[in-house]
């Protein structure tokens, strides 16, 4: 049958198509010879020539053993191949690096954008009409983001999903929230060794990604504001049969938009960011997001406008009732409706004309999910969990770029706060003095961690250091925390990150010194050093900025060319010229 099938003349001539196996063909001087070198190889795995006239869809593989977040991606990947084919699509997946946030040393970070580059450079030089972009873990789903936004293929974004929460002596937990809640009580000496590594064993109950509103569960409420994903493709846990069934539909639509030239500069547009930023507002989401939709939108050339966002986080509230923020966990958000509750609450705040991937707007998806029901993980804007966004951001002479401060996690009274700074210059001078008995520092006081922005350590989240080993002993649950690096979205608290410039370049924070009073205002947006100009002055002319570098290698590049928080920490030459600020309003 094969046999006969290949006797039916079909042409090599690679002036017949730029589509489907005929697209981006290997240089040999002789573009006919290229595509049939390309055709022997590709039957050479069993393909036929009728197989080969179909779209070809890319399916990237991010599963990797050193990554639990994607353990579920063979069960994605074949749901994605069923719905491509099922559409009349030809599927090829193919590997790309895979970031888990637990397994990447020095930093997630730090890898984010090689994989963007990964992703980008995979998909431009190999032949596919449209692409079903696998991610989960907190750095995936923006590297692939990225990637796809600066290739320009049409793509669809499709979630691993959550993890399920487990349950230790009878109270439900899961990661990582709860992590750092039972870390902290260990830390305080409430519990002990034994049962600290007992919960360890509870915390994770499946694959996939933390079950509360951490950075991956953020980035895939934010996919599917964005319209990267198929309806509802946010929440559903990843061991589910409703997530596969998200993935093969998945696979479906992308052989639609590939038929449709439908390519990803169609629905990440300023509108649809507007409506990330305002989901990100509502659900309480993860410090990072900023970061990372701020990076996503720079690779379309528009330029996030934080003043706006903040001025928007005013008159949006957190509706989402879920960990680190309020108290349920992701399956929880699935079961009540997903995205299409949360959605409908917040109608008059968004774009409802975006397009999304299904070719449809953004109001008409919403409208096609039903009127919704009784439920009580999404709150209606008059019983808010959180009066306005859950990020709000500062600025003053200690950050004048900016820095944020997740409100909605926050100790209400310590939001407005004077102290006394204890600075940390580095993270070896944290780890070595943090829990030290003698360590200068009281409940009322502010800690300082320097050096560990981009450049200075490639942006760890070590921004929610650990409370000081002599106050949690003494049962001091927050303290005030300032630093120019992150912290995960499952991190609660009262911390100020992202404090731009940076101290490795010489930002004023490479200048406080401990005993120098800060002031903290959430409410005036405000983050003072109360030291006068010239005594900073004075500071920078004593102090030289020695600007990290590198000598080889990955780590070298990233360090030449890695941008500031308040510009995605992506590479200058990957960012196009910037021609929009958003959100406008």
């Amino acid at each position: 049958m094969s046999q006969d099938n290949n006797k039916k003349g079909h042409s090599v001539n690679p002036a017949a198509s730029e589509d489907g196996i005929s697209k981006g063909l290997a240089n040999y001087g002789d573009r006919g010879f290229s595509l049939f070198l390309r055709k022997a190889f590709i039957k050479g795995a069993g393909y036929t020539d009728s197989a080969l006239e179909r779209p070809v869809i890319g399916i990237t593989n991010t599963g990797s053993s050193y990554n639990p977040c994607h353990g579920n991606a063979p069960q994605l990947i074949e749901a994605v191949k069923r719905g491509i084919m099922l559409a009349g699509g030809l599927p090829m997946d193919f590997p790309t690096i895979s970031i888990h946030e637990s397994f990447s040393q020095p930093t997630s970070m730090f890898l984010r954008n090689l994989m963007s580059m990964d992703t980008e450079e995979l998909l431009r030089a190999q032949p596919m009409d449209a692409v079903v972009l696998i991610g989960g873990c907190d750095k995936t789903v923006p590297a692939q983001l990225m990637g796809a936004a600066s290739a320009g293929l049409p793509a669809v974004q499709l979630i691993t999903g959550s993890m399920l929460t487990g349950s230790y002596r009878s109270e439900r937990v899961g990661a990582c929230t709860d992590c750092r809640r039972y870390w902290g009580k260990f830390r305080a000496e409430e519990i002990g060794a034994e049962e600290i590594a007992e919960v360890n064993s509870q915390l994770v109950a499946s694959v996939g990604t933390c079950s509360v509103m951490g950075t991956a569960s953020t980035m895939a409420c934010i996919a599917e504001a964005l319209g990267m994903t198929v309806p509802g493709g946010a929440s559903p846990p990843a061991v589910t049969a409703d997530r596969i069934r998200v993935a093969e539909q998945s696979g479906t639509i992308a052989v639609e938009i590939a038929r449709k030239r439908l390519t990803i500069d169609k629905v990440l547009t300023e509108k649809a960011f507007e409506n990330a930023m305002r989901v990100l507002l509502a659900i309480g989401g993860s410090t990072n997001a900023i970061v990372h939709l701020t990076a996503i939108a720079g690779r379309m050339g528009f330029e996030m406008d934080l003043k706006a966002l903040d001025r928007m986080g005013r008159e949006t509230p957190v509706l989402l009732d879920l960990k680190p923020s309020g108290q349920h966990y992701m399956e929880d958000f699935h079961h009540a409706g997903g995205m299409a509750t949360l959605l409908r609450e917040l109608k008059p705040l968004l774009h409802l004309d975006a397009l999304t991937v299904t070719g449809r707007t953004l109001g008409e998806e919403i409208e096609a999910a039903g009127p919704g029901f009784k439920q009580d993980v999404v709150r209606t804007a008059k019983n808010p969990i959180y009066p306005q966004g859950g990020i709000a951001v500062l600025q003053g002479n200690l950050a004048p770029g900016g820095a944020i401060i997740k409100q909605s996690a926050a100790h209400p009274k310590l939001m407005e706060h004077e102290g006394r700074a204890v600075v940390f210059e580095n993270l070896e001078d944290m780890a070595n003095r943090i829990d030290t008995p003698d360590l200068d520092v009281t409940a009322d006081d502010i800690l300082v961690l320097k050096h560990i922005g981009p450049k200075g350590a490639t942006m760890p989240e070590a921004g929610y250091m650990p409370i000081p080993k002599k106050l949690a002993i003494a049962g001091v649950k927050d303290i005030v925390r300032i630093s120019d690096g992150r912290m995960s979205g499952t991190a609660f608290g009262t911390i100020v990150l992202h404090v731009t410039p940076e101290s490795a370049i010489g930002g004023p924070l490479a200048y406080v010194q401990s005993g120098d009073r800060i002031r903290l205002s959430v409410e005036k947006r405000e983050l003072s050093l109360l030291v006068s100009d010239e005594e900073l002055a004075r500071r920078r002319a004593a102090k030289p900025v020695v600007v990290p570098t590198a000598s080889r290698g990955y780590r070298k590049l990233f360090l030449q060319s890695v941008t500031q928080a308040d510009q995605g920490v992506d590479f200058d030459f990957l960012m196009p010229p910037m021609t929009t600020k958003i959100p406008k309003t």
